[in-house]
């Protein structure tokens, strides 16, 4: 294992190396949160794929195709989806907007305080989604040096934390670059291959296993279609995505690359599933599902290899917790604080100079990292945490959020009664049926959109003027925020 635990050391170095270089280049507020708008396709579709591709996605979509063979894979693929719809049909617009949160852009569109509710619900959203990346780090660890959990949840956290600390979006956009080519290497060209040949091939594997391993839709149509509920429209309005969005150098980048990104997700999908069905026939009774991914790796890859993929799976988590982490400490940031010390202050609290607000943001990211590795360790069940955050983000949010961007009839009213009536539904019949039911989400989102449509028609229109600033934002025609800067054509 000494080449094993070489390879993964080197790998924990280079991330704070990375670090430590962006800092160097985080000089503002844009270089800061979103690496100057200045990633071009390569980088941002690099990037892209690495932060929606995390934990859950490799270790958890392994141990669906465990479970339920090559259907299992559509977990990871109604991701793919949802990032190939924000792409194609979104991506264009939310770039050109130059906003930094989510929130940002419901003031724009519906003119106030429309965002002020929603940056709550997406920081909740944000702190669960670190938390449950965060407490992946000790299955790896444990896997890795036999760990104590805590003590494995503090060191990998503590790693995510410096590095964002220190340089922001830079230094995440450089390690996801590192992280997605790790996660190609050690899950598609390695495991995928060694997994098949070590279960005696397609052949092999149809032989032992039961038909519904190889059944299209095995895993049952009403999980498949809470799935597209819950993750693809989750890709379509969660800030830690939208935040990658406004790293585009342009609409064009923004569009393809993210269309790039999403094409790969479906190919990653399926070889989580075909590795968790090649499990299945070399481990049939293994105790948990999910640990099909760490049982393969450390029982049948040869010494060194084992290293690289297990510091793919690291880089799966580390890719997602970071983009959490940042997207939490900037909705923290942008749309609570910030407006919080405004009321207070009677006015406009976003002065300072740049350096002001990158000092501002690293604090928060570094207070909100303590925070997640807290909860992290307090908390046991990742399951039930993500889903009731997906719940709150779809629920709440997804029909103001898509609204705003389709209908032009929709108000301010509307949108604020659609995120109170769409997350107490949600959070009432998580309450009654469980958390993990399907219904919660079925009727939350019926209802925000109900509720949407219904008091955006009794309430006066938006008004004129607000709604031609934002088509004036949305075409890209608004004054630049800050200074045009040079482009990164990676």
């Amino acid at each position: 294992m000494a080449v094993d635990y070489t390879v993964i050391v080197v790998y924990l170095a280079g991330m704070l190396a990375m670090g430590w270089w962006g800092m160097r280049r985080a000089k503002s507020k844009s270089e800061f949160l979103v690496a100057g708008r200045r990633l071009g396709p390569w980088m941002y579709s690099g990037t892209m794929a690495a932060i929606v591709l995390g934990g859950a996605s490799t270790i958890g979509g392994v141990g669906l195709g465990y479970t339920h063979g090559l259907s299992g894979a559509w977990m990871v693929f109604t991701i793919g989806l949802g990032l190939l719809a924000l792409s194609i049909f979104f991506s264009a617009r939310i770039a050109r907007l130059k906003v930094y949160t989510v929130s940002e852009m419901l003031d724009l569109r519906y003119g106030g305080r429309a965002g002020v509710l929603s940056g709550v619900v997406m920081w909740a959203y944000t702190l669960m989604l670190a938390v449950t990346s965060t407490i992946a780090y000790a299955t790896i660890f444990d896997v890795l040096f036999d760990m104590n959990r805590t003590l494995a949840i503090v060191l990998g956290g503590s790693i995510v934390v410096a590095y964002s600390t220190l340089g922001g979006m830079w230094s995440i956009t450089l390690t996801d670059m590192v992280q997605f080519v790790v996660k190609t290497v050690g899950v598609l060209l390695l495991l995928l291959p060694i997994a098949v040949v070590k279960a005696g091939g397609f052949g092999e594997m149809r032989d032992k296993l039961p038909d519904t391993y190889f059944a299209p839709l095995g895993v049952g149509g009403e999980t498949i279609f809470t799935y597209v509920l819950i993750y693809t429209f989750g890709m379509l309005i969660g800030q830690d995505i939208w935040q990658r969005v406004f790293t585009a150098r342009s609409d064009k980048v923004a569009r393809y690359g993210g269309t790039v990104a999403g094409t790969y997700c479906l190919v990653y999908a399926l070889a989580g599933a075909v590795i968790g069905t090649a499990a299945k026939v070399m481990y049939p009774k293994l105790p948990s599902a999910d640990a099909a991914f760490a049982t393969i790796v450390k029982d049948e890859l040869p010494m060194g290899v084992r290293g690289l993929v297990l510091a793919a799976a690291l880089a799966a988590v580390m890719s997602t917790s970071s983009g959490a982490l940042i997207a939490c400490a900037t909705v923290a940031n942008n749309d609570i604080w910030a407006r919080l010390r405004g009321a207070v202050a009677g006015g406009d609290a976003s002065g300072g100079d740049a350096h002001d607000e990158v000092k501002g943001n690293r604090a928060f990211i570094l207070v909100m990292g303590v925070a997640v590795i807290g909860v992290s360790i307090a908390l046991n069940d990742v399951v039930q945490a993500l889903t009731v955050a997906y719940n709150l983000l779809v629920g709440g949010l997804l029909v103001p959020i898509l609204g705003g961007l389709l209908w032009r009839r929709g108000t301010a009213a509307g949108a604020l009664s659609a995120v109170v009536a769409g997350g107490l539904t949600v959070i009432g019949l998580m309450w009654h049926y469980g958390i993990l039911a399907n219904e919660p989400i079925y009727y939350g989102l019926l209802t925000s959109l109900v509720v949407y449509v219904a008091v955006s028609l009794a309430t006066p229109p938006t008004d004129p003027v607000t709604l031609a600033a934002w088509r004036e934002r949305v075409a890209g025609r608004a004054p630049e925020p800050t200074a045009p800067e040079a482009s990164v054509t990676a």
